[in-house]
């Protein structure tokens, strides 16, 4: 069986080259582009998750009706960090700024009282099984890094964290998924993560 095509969308920040890492531990065949186009050509696509959300939405504000229609059509994509937030309706992140809004929901600073960025391993609770999140344990340990999280409810969430406050950790509709931590800096679960969104979703589907 041939390696399943992962494209990397590369909008500026940093943190690619552990992604491509870990897609080729998964077993998937990674590229890095700054072409969408291009990216949605592949098998699956993944949105990385180190900058702002701003920068990130101008970068991908031209091509927003194709990305949604092709994420609506079935192509697979897992959003990481901020890649998970921008999936969401809006974010208050310096200022307010509209999203994806493929998933309904808006991002939001962490509350007062808590350190900022929330930065280093904790627990995920699992609140629905899917095939992301199949072999992985609940309370598991994965890694963060961020200083804003979604405010959402309903099926769309997966699993959650808590830090100060409770939120999404995992999100899935459809075969457009994000995780707020980090799986390519996670280890073995995050391996496991990775290896079910290039096997389980975007080869299985």
């Amino acid at each position: 069986m041939r390696k399943p095509s992962i494209a990397i969308v590369d909008y500026g920040v940093g943190n690619l080259m552990s992604i491509r890492m870990g897609v080729e531990r998964a077993g998937g065949l990674p590229t890095t582009t700054k072409s969408l186009e291009e990216a949605l050509e592949a098998d699956g696509l993944i949105l990385p998750g180190v900058g702002a959300f701003k920068p990130a939405m101008n970068f991908l504000q031209p091509h927003r009706e194709r990305l949604l229609q092709a994420l609506r059509e079935g192509k697979p994509l897992l959003g990481i960090c901020l890649g998970m937030q921008l999936l969401f309706e809006e974010s208050l992140e310096k200022g307010l700024t509209r999203g994806l809004g493929l998933l309904k929901g808006k991002v939001v600073e962490l509350p007062g009282g808590v350190k900022k960025p929330h930065m280093g391993w904790n627990t995920v609770k699992i609140v629905k099984e899917n095939p992301l999140l199949e072999g992985v344990k609940n309370n598991e340990y994965f890694y963060f890094v961020h200083s804003y999280v979604v405010e959402a409810e309903g099926e769309a969430v997966l699993a959650t964290t808590t830090y100060g406050v409770e939120f999404p950790a995992v999100v899935g509709f459809n075969r457009t998924f994000g995780t707020q931590f980090h799986p390519e800096k996670s280890g073995p679960a995050g391996l496991r993560i990775l290896k079910n969104f290039v096997w389980r979703v975007v080869v299985e589907g």
